[in-house]
């Protein structure tokens, strides 16, 4: 029975074996609060390697969903444009309104998914976002596929929203870079393989059959997705308490997780939600990161349109065979993942040689994407601008401007994350809103652009943009130091003081600002110091941040865990005390 629980996920079951835990002796922290104590394996973070890859890869997955269904419509938009009279600019709007949907759609998942747990806002918002892929392929009205698209990108943002949130409670510093970089391929794979698909269905079947396809992969995903356990560390706490209160052990009773003890509410983490990512957009760093990303992210969806124009338009190919360049994307996608594999590896072995990292260090990464970025353009739109050219030859300039945009949207993702802290969340939601809005814009202005100045003047023009964003991660290596320093969203972590100085309220959090070359020096974690390697790595400038301080980070909110200096020992379940 307890093979069949944990196989069904259910609230009480465990990714290991339930005669390993130990719940007569509960690791208590210095606030009178339940813990996961060093080497705890109920902490997502100390789950085996394999289980962990197994959340991730269904993670992926429902990100796969949501980002093939937000291109895939681009490949048939002409049997749209037949079978409801309208003209190929209105037709576009299918793509936009579901891209518009990611605009609106993290601003309350996000939230959601803080108070109630990942898991059960998996469960909703990917069974609405099956549902109303129902009313998009029977539409009998363009209305009505507008509505359906629009609903299916708010469900579908929930993925995209807290796939890496997922990820960043399973995962260690230095292994969560190889999932995110799994991640940002599959956010760039899912896009480029859609419209291939559509459009080989187009030439045999109609246009309702792209949808019946994002059906039966929907379908699929909604079985192992009941699979995946809940990850949200204060969750896994609440659900822990819980159980150990049921058992009603002698002196813990009344055992509560933090999250149960605080004043939190859902409509205060709405409130942040709503509030703090346009606050933090006009901060130097995440208004710079914006831009370069939306113009990153409009280029993706106009790749959509231009490929159709240089391969079927230009070349004459007709609408599958057309769409298979669009592969080499994806080819270029792998390319930018194995190289953060190998950056991810090389950062490993400096932290384990005593390098002090700060959030700088993700910046190399997006100076090499950076540089490649217009290069590649000039080459892809040139190089498809004569027919004269084999078709090789834009095709491999797609395959490596797709390498430099993951690069950029890796790096620059990290580089949020780790500048500003406990309000990565919100930074992140803001840029996410950003580059949305710019992709749904994207699709209804390319045709037109296209016509006006043609393959190789447009292709210029990105290009030209492209060069001017160049230089910012540079900027940001040489200076970025000074500027999280003055920003009162980006707090610069700090060293654990051995005298006994003030680096801050324990109770508010609120850091001490030190000067730039005061970096993160502690490496004392306080949820293992097992066997485990993703549990025993070093840690990064942000989780050191809240360990100094006693936080973990909760989304939008942050709640108190054992502090580092806590006189309380932990092995195997045992609570004893240190002497």
């Amino acid at each position: 029975m307890d093979r069949i629980k944990r196989v069904l996920s259910r609230p009480n079951a465990k990714p290991y074996r339930t005669k390993h835990i130990n719940d007569e002796q509960p690791y208590i922290n210095e606030n009178g609060h339940l813990d996961f104590g060093p080497g705890d394996i109920e902490n997502p973070k100390n789950w085996s390697t394999a289980r962990r890859w197994y959340i991730t890869v269904i993670s992926v997955l429902l990100v796969v969903n949501a980002t093939f269904a937000s291109s895939s419509p681009s490949g048939c938009l002409t049997g749209v444009e037949k079978e409801f009279s309208i003209s190929a600019e209105v037709a576009a709007l299918v793509i936009s309104v579901f891209l518009l949907g990611y605009c609106f759609g993290p601003l309350f998942w996000a939230p959601l998914s803080e108070f109630f747990g990942r898991r059960w806002i998996f469960y909703i918002s990917f069974t609405l976002y099956l549902s109303f892929n129902f009313l998009c392929a029977f539409a009998n009205s363009f209305a009505a596929l507008l509505i359906g698209r629009f609903i299916t990108g708010t469900m579908a943002s929930s993925p995209l929203s807290n796939a890496p949130g997922v990820l960043a409670d399973i995962w260690g510093p230095v292994e969560r870079g190889n999932a995110m970089a799994l991640f940002s391929m599959m956010t760039f794979a899912g896009p480029a393989l859609g419209p291939v698909i559509s459009g080989f269905l187009e030439l045999k079947k109609d246009w309702r059959w792209n949808f019946y396809v994002i059906l039966w992969l929907a379908g699929i995903t909604e079985l192992l997705m009941f699979t995946i356990p809940e990850t949200l560390l204060s969750k896994v706490l609440v659900n822990k308490a819980r159980r150990i209160r049921a058992l009603k052990i002698p002196g813990y009773e009344n055992v509560k997780a933090p999250v149960e003890d605080s004043d939190r509410t859902l409509w205060q983490l709405f409130k942040v939600a709503l509030i703090r990512p346009w606050q933090l957009l006009i901060d130097p760093i995440s208004f710079a990161v914006a831009v370069y990303l939306s113009v990153v992210y409009a280029l993706l969806y106009m790749l959509f349109t231009i490929y159709p124009i240089i391969f079927q338009e230009k070349r004459g190919w007709n609408s599958g065979v057309g769409e298979l360049p669009l592969i080499g994307t994806v080819v270029g996608a792998f390319i930018g993942g194995v190289a953060i594999f190998i950056v991810s590896s090389r950062d490993r072995k400096k932290l384990e040689a005593g390098h002090v990292g700060v959030a700088e260090d993700r910046l190399p990464v997006a100076m090499a994407g950076g540089i490649i970025f217009p290069i590649t353009m000039f080459w892809f739109a040139w190089s498809g601008n004569y027919n004269e050219v084999h078709w090789i030859v834009p095709t491999l300039g797609g395959v490596f401007l797709s390498t430099s945009i993951l690069l950029i949207f890796v790096a620059y993702l990290n580089y949020l994350t780790d500048t500003y802290l406990m309000y990565a969340a919100s930074a992140v939601a803001a840029n996410t809103v950003c580059r949305s809005a710019a992709g749904a814009a994207a699709p209804l202005f390319t045709s037109y652009m296209f016509d006006a100045l043609g393959i190789g003047g447009c292709g210029s023009l990105i290009g030209g943009i492209a060069v001017l964003l160049a230089p910012i991660p540079f900027l940001f290596y040489k200076y970025g130091g000074a500027i999280r320093e003055r920003s009162k969203f980006a707090p610069m972590p700090t060293k654990k003081p051995s005298n006994g100085e003030d680096v801050g309220d324990e109770k508010t959090g609120e850091a001490a600002q030190p000067s730039p070359d005061r970096t993160t020096q502690d490496r004392t974690s306080t949820s293992s110091d097992s066997s485990s390697s993703i549990a025993s790595m070093p840690a990064s400038p942000r989780e050191v941040t809240y360990r100094q301080e006693g936080y973990i980070e909760e989304g939008m909110g942050y709640g108190r865990v054992a502090l580092p200096s806590d006189t309380r020992g932990h092995d195997a379940g045992q609570l004893a005390s240190e002497k």
